[in-house]
């Protein structure tokens, strides 16, 4: 049966009580943002204990809150303002003031965003900052925030992304006869074609009892997100593929920056830029954590001897065939900044 904690995560706050107590921002000011007090709603999917609540979104609300410069942000993580989909429409609205998204799921407003999250689109999170950080990510960027009326502050990384089964899973001949389970988005299903998976869709707050009821026979996530629900309960092997350099992206409403002067959007920007490297630890920390226990301890086997360029090389000549347009432009320019 799952445990407690695997269980927990089917309970979401209602999002209008929520919404009600008056988390939307506050305040007005013209185009050079206002001088008033101002409260922000910072929202994300994760648990309490997930490092992008412990060293992100809570971590940049401490560094604002303690700044007493007239901006207050309140914290909403476990998709307490709604599940993803949901709250990125919050977000456009302005009913919900920042979030932190997958670019997988933002492409469903603005597809050329998508790319970031392609299977081995980057070689991990040097390549991913470095290209966040470039003229070609400004493009992206802004051809966002025309597309939604929301801006992207800055991208943190959620760690490497690997699958799990129960049984090793080496190369791609290896994913053969197994249903793998992706999240139900057009980047992530063509993630499992281009690494040559059998993908079925299953919500993520489904995949413990699926995988637990053989409804699937795998799923990959970073290694903090395997065990944080108990997916080693039900899996035995964890194959240490690193098939995608997992990134989320700090997206805040257009209106709700605009009420903000200028010096405290220079407090919010530099608050969530410096917070990068500081959840990029807490998520490498905590993988090292659990893959250290799990070794010590007999739980997941680790498969490290993975063939890594055997996917990559499939995972290129994919998507150097079937992509077109801003999105073909967009991945051939990360691919570049890889060589």
């Amino acid at each position: 049966m799952p445990t407690r904690k695997s269980l927990a995560r089917f309970a979401l706050a209602p999002v209008a009580l929520v919404l009600a107590a008056g988390c939307t921002a506050m305040g007005g000011g013209d185009d050079d943002g206002g001088d008033g007090t101002v409260t922000l709603s910072f929202a994300n999917s994760y648990t309490d204990q997930h490092p992008h609540t412990r060293c992100g979104i809570q971590a940049v609300a401490e560094t604002i809150n303690g700044m007493d410069n007239g901006v207050t942000i309140e914290t909403f993580p476990n998709s307490q303002l709604g599940e993803d989909a949901e709250r990125f429409t919050s977000v456009m609205s302005g009913d919900v003031d920042l979030d932190v998204q997958g670019s997988s799921a933002l492409a469903s407003t603005y597809a050329p965003i998508g790319v970031l999250d392609m299977a081995y689109a980057f070689e991990g999170p040097d390549q991913l900052f470095e290209f966040f950080d470039s003229a070609a990510a400004d493009r992206l960027k802004d051809g966002f925030a025309r597309k939604t009326g929301t801006r992207i502050l800055d991208v943190w990384f959620f760690g490497m992304r690997h699958f799990t089964a129960n049984k090793p899973i080496r190369e791609p001949a290896d994913l053969q006869g197994l249903r793998m389970r992706y999240p139900d988005s057009p980047v992530y299903l063509a993630n499992a074609k281009a690494v040559g998976a059998n993908a079925t869709a299953v919500a993520f707050e489904e995949v413990y009892v699926a995988l637990q009821q053989g409804i699937i026979d795998g799923q990959e996530n970073p290694i903090p997100t395997i065990a944080e629900q108990s997916f080693d309960e039900v899996q035995s092997h964890v194959s240490l593929s690193g098939h995608q350099t997992g990134s989320q992206l700090i997206v805040v409403n257009e209106g709700s920056w605009r009420k903000l002067s200028r010096q405290q959007q220079d407090a919010l920007q530099k608050a969530v830029h410096e917070t990068r490297a500081k959840n990029r630890t807490c998520i490498e920390q905590e993988e090292r954590k659990v893959l250290d226990e799990w070794k010590r301890n007999g739980g997941m086997t680790v498969v490290e001897d993975v063939d890594r360029q055997a996917f990559a090389r499939r995972a290129e000549d994919y998507f150097t065939r079937t992509l077109s347009g801003e999105q073909r432009e967009a991945y051939e320019q990360i691919r570049q900044s890889a060589k």
